[in-house]
């Protein structure tokens, strides 16, 4: 799970070079894909990060996760 959340936070840093890694952790760990990946019956957990980025891409651009 934390190599999950790591790798989130690397690919939106990719995506925003103004934010820091702690910047980035804090916008992955208050995020609905964030809630949604702990929950194991998502099964986001065993996706590739690029495919549940795409989940926290959406929600930070819409303001929610569709």
């Amino acid at each position: 799970m934390a190599d999950m959340v790591t790798k989130l936070a690397l690919l939106l840093m990719e995506q925003k070079s103004e934010l820091t890694m702690e910047q980035a952790l804090t916008i992955v760990f208050n995020s609905d894909t964030y809630q949604k990946l702990l929950d194991e019956r998502t099964g986001l957990y065993y996706q590739s990060p690029r495919y549940v980025f795409s989940f926290l891409d959406v929600e930070l651009k819409k303001g929610k996760m569709e």
